[in-house]
């Protein structure tokens, strides 16, 4: 390959400018013997988030000590269905993690993507258009296909559940991910002077910092 189609292909491959972050949260890895990964991995020191079984299919899923991105190892993932409590089943791939449902599927769109609408889940109901009313993390979802047909799914995650992350490390990987945090502290912290009078907070940067920290950790926050 010469310098011109190095450049070329560096050129196609690097992407404009982006308005939300999407980060790999989940992949799937079919196995034959799902107890068997399970006494492997756990044996890792891997933490087990979940194991559930359906009419055709097992999962469980692990997370790498310090990871980010869980995996999902199980038997009649692929080809076939893949599911989660909350979720229809699909097949699927793999997750996306994004601060911002809406941003990210205009962004897909955008770039000519067919990708589903906004949805979340409310009971009975089942699946409902449009984001979480409360804006909930995991509880917001968009999805779309490659040309092969291998389905990604989009979530929406604002607030870690506790132990997704080290509670004493709070850490913006991006421009994108850190202004979106801040404009959720800023949201919070106008209601948090509501609440007190609505007299200016001089300590806002240190409301705000705790508001960040305890978001990203999953732990209260603060009121």
């Amino acid at each position: 390959m010469n310098d011109i189609q190095e450049r070329g292909e560096a050129e196609i491959a690097t992407p404009s400018a982006r308005r939300v972050d999407i980060k790999l949260e989940v992949a799937v890895i079919p196995v034959s013997d799902v107890d068997r990964a399970k006494r492997f991995y756990g044996g890792l020191g891997w933490r087990l988030d979940g194991d559930i079984t359906g009419d055709e299919f097992r999962v469980i899923q692990f997370t790498p000590p310090g990871s980010s991105c869980s995996i999902v190892f199980g038997s009649g993932v692929t080809p076939g269905p893949y599911a989660r409590v909350e979720l229809d089943v699909l097949e699927s791939v793999g997750e996306l993690v994004v601060s911002d449902i809406e941003a990210a599927r205009a962004e897909l769109a955008d770039r000519g993507v067919d990708v589903s609408e906004v949805y979340h889940y409310a009971g009975s109901e089942g699946r409902v258009s449009g984001p979480d009313p409360e804006r909930r993390s995991y509880s917001s979802w968009a999805s779309f296909s490659d040309p092969s047909g291998n389905v990604w799914l989009l979530q929406e995650v604002t607030a870690r559940a506790p132990g997704r992350v080290d509670a004493d490390d709070t850490t913006f990987v991006s421009p994108a991910e850190l202004a979106a945090a801040l404009r959720r502290a800023s949201a919070a912290h106008g209601e948090h002077e509501k609440r007190t009078g609505g007299q200016r907070d001089e300590n806002w940067p240190d409301w705000y910092a705790e508001y960040m920290v305890a978001e990203q950790a999953g732990k209260p926050l603060p009121l």
